[in-house]
């Protein structure tokens, strides 16, 4: 089966953009799932019951999250409510929501697992501890792909290798710099450390280019919005997955302008 994972998706540029480009191409490519990191896909970061609805509308399956999962609290009863959107497995139990996701497509389960890093974030309970956890939580799904939204290069490195040969994918996200490392790992696990980014081109990570200057020029406090722009480009991995093994066969990164 093939599945295609995007990277965060970023402000109304990044919907628009999914909306306008995704569904011819998941026809094109013959893509049976789809997952996008949608925690930056509200204006503002975060994410909202009316920009979920745009993402699916798009065509994305499944949504996960990371660190503004709950910046916006009218997304509290959604995290509990819709089992297509995920947040991060080690946030306490008592948030909102779970961080597992099981997809039935009828000759196949993909199950996913929403995890986030420690390092440089949020103290949350260890990564990797919870990726044992959540697995058990698969139920018995041979297809499934980790969404790691860290910080650390390394930290999402060892998680590849942690992982491998006991889920079919393990992705980065957060940085939103596609990093050129997708490969499959010894074990038979795709892999990247980042996905990239789905929004607009000309900006820092999604953010006005001369905010982000600003700040880093200055060091005085300065908020930054996020560009809206029609130059976007649409970034992540393709996966080709042996339905019976489960395995990773070969990584394809795209981005789409």
């Amino acid at each position: 089966m093939q599945l295609l994972v995007l990277g965060d998706v970023v402000s109304q540029s990044g919907c628009d953009f999914l909306q306008k480009k995704l569904a011819a191409f998941k026809r094109f490519a013959h893509i049976d799932v789809c997952i996008a990191n949608g925690e930056n896909a509200a204006k503002g970061n975060g994410l909202t019951p009316q920009v979920a609805r745009t993402l699916f509308s798009a065509g994305v399956d499944l949504i996960t999250t990371g660190n503004h999962a709950f910046r916006r609290r009218e997304m509290f009863d959604l995290y509990d409510s819709d089992p297509a959107i995920l947040r991060p497995y080690n946030f306490p139990a008592s948030t909102p929501g779970k961080g597992v996701g099981i997809l039935d497509c009828g000759r196949f389960r993909v199950a996913v697992i929403n995890l986030m890093g420690t390092m440089y974030l949020e103290a949350l309970g260890n990564p990797f501890a919870a990726a044992d956890a959540a697995l058990k939580e698969t139920d018995g799904c041979r297809i499934i792909l980790v969404d790691f939204h860290a910080e650390a290069t390394s930290e999402k490195l060892a998680m590849g290798y942690y992982l491998d040969g006991k889920v079919s994918a393990v992705v980065g996200t957060h940085t939103h710099v596609q990093t050129s490392d997708e490969r499959v790992l010894p074990g038979g696990t795709g892999y990247i450390t980042d996905l990239g980014m789905c929004g607009a081109q000309n900006t820092v990570l999604g953010v006005k280019k001369e905010l982000v200057i600003e700040k880093f020029r200055t060091h005085l406090p300065v908020r930054f919005d996020t560009e809206e722009s029609e130059d976007c480009s649409m970034e992540g991995c393709i996966f080709d997955i042996d339905e019976k093994s489960g395995l990773c066969r070969s990584v394809q990164r795209i981005r789409l302008t």
